[in-house]
């Protein structure tokens, strides 16, 4: 299944350029347009808003649709956006098709994601995700480095025609190795979906996420212009640094897919913890290149930690509504983008220099590591209440025998049952659709169980 994944990511990589690469070539779109580079950060803002406002709308209104024809008509909308980008004639246009190409992302991802952990076993979920995820890292790798050199060669504008660019090359991939899901992936109703995302759980982990991410992006927004000035570093340096981030994003996204699927909460609090450390030191040190270097590295890895863990227990506490919770995933990491834009913009705005932006971002992981204890809370609170009993038609049979109860129960305690079912995997669906076996439910169902195996 290594190749539908691929196909996905490739979509990932072309939206995670889009979402990136102002930051690479903000100072080159600020001289064209004749703004300043306060102003051009809208560009930015305008992005992620179109993430918040899109991933909830397209996801609830296409529950009903097939997700493999979803992934070609989002990247479709997505090139045509992009498009839109490389040749408005004015500021307010550029804005406003900022906004447009944002809308389909949140979406995109919300359900590249059901599908991609429909395709794999339910131990690997998280990892296959960030599988689909990792075209988003890699794009800080290549993509950002690689326009923020460009600029000084061609025009910004072509750089968004690349991107449209690839959007059509994984329209083509999605369509030639991503499977039909309709046997896997139970389609939804948008009201289930909805009503699924009322549980303090769920509210918890996209607020972690809406304040705690921000910080990565109030230092990010303005990394180039402080690497110029502050650093000393020329065209060619920047981008190397931009190339370190990249790197750091990607093997912060390796590790915290592992992370999410081991022991999702102590990896949260220690991504936080870490975010706020390396930005303290980095608003102190940044005029050293190296130092500079360093904390650029050390921030992305921990970054990227967060948000497979923020993925995998919004998962587990919307089971009933996988695509919603995984788009609304990324509206929450994208009112994050525009917290830390925004927020780092007032404080530069207001004169207190280049590394001020830093110091935001200090603030604003320390709140996500104090939202991160009270869903910690919430999460075992949940864990600690019994599973309802599934609704009529979606009980399940093991071999055609006992009906098998459908429950949200944490993946601690379903590898706990897997070994008193030796060792086997619990049949069924994928990805928040999975019968779980509870345990905890009765004991005259697990003896009756064992008793008809």
């Amino acid at each position: 299944m290594r190749l539908p994944l691929f196909a996905m990511a490739v979509g990932s990589f072309g939206i995670g350029t889009a979402e990136f690469v102002v930051m690479g070539i903000l100072p080159a779109i600020a001289d064209s347009e004749h703004v300043s580079l306060a102003d051009a950060g809208t560009l930015v803002t305008a992005y992620a808003v179109g993430v918040v406002v899109g991933a909830p709308l397209l996801t609830v209104a296409t529950t009903r649709f097939s997700r493999k024809r979803l992934l070609i008509a989002f990247m479709a909308f997505f090139a045509a956006a992009n498009l839109l980008t490389a040749f408005a004639p004015t500021f307010e246009v550029l804005v406003a098709s900022r906004f447009v190409a944002g809308l389909p992302h949140g979406a995109y991802f919300g359900v590249a994601a059901v599908v991609g952990a429909s395709l794999v076993p339910f131990e690997r979920r998280a990892r296959a995700v960030s599988a689909v995820m990792a075209g988003l890292t890699i794009a800080t790798v290549v993509g950002v480095p690689l326009s923020a050199l460009a600029v000084d060669l061609i025009t910004w504008r072509l750089v968004f025609v690349v991107i449209a660019l690839i959007a059509v090359a994984a329209m083509i991939a999605v369509e030639l190795t991503v499977p039909d899901t309709g046997g896997m992936v139970r389609p939804t109703r948008p009201g289930a979906e909805v009503r699924a995302l009322r549980s303090s759980r769920v509210v918890l982990t996209l607020l972690t996420g809406m304040i705690g991410f921000g910080g990565m992006f109030a230092c990010y927004t303005y990394l180039t212009p402080l690497l110029s000035e502050v650093t000393g570093f020329g065209s060619f340096a920047v981008a190397c640094t931009l190339v370190v981030f990249g790197l750091g994003m990607t093997l912060g996204n390796i590790a915290g897919g592992h992370a999410a699927d081991r022991f999702p909460l102590r990896g949260l609090f220690a991504a936080f913890f870490a975010i706020a450390a390396v930005l303290a030191v980095m608003a102190f040190t940044v005029a050293s290149p190296v130092m500079a270097v360093v904390c650029v590295f050390a921030m992305a890895f921990a970054s990227s930690n967060v948000s497979p863990i923020l993925a995998r227990m919004l998962l587990d506490g919307a089971q009933e509504a996988p695509s919603l919770a995984s788009s609304l995933h990324h509206s929450a990491f994208n009112v994050a983008n525009a917290n830390g834009a925004w927020l780092g913009g007032l404080v530069l705005g207001a004169g207190f220099g280049l590394t001020s932006p830093l110091l935001v971002g200090v603030g604003l992981s320390l709140a996500g590591l104090v939202l991160s204890f009270a869903l910690a809370g919430a999460v075992r609170a949940a864990d600690r209440r019994p599973a309802p009993a599934p609704p009529l038609g979606h009980q399940h049979h093991f071999a055609g025998r006992a009906p098998v109860l459908q429950g949200a129960v944490g993946v601690a305690r379903v590898r706990q049952l897997e070994r008193v079912h030796g060792g086997r995997e619990v049949p069924g669906g994928q990805f928040g659709e999975r019968p779980f076996f509870e345990a905890a439910q009765t004991a005259e169902l697990r003896d009756q169980f064992r008793a008809e195996r």
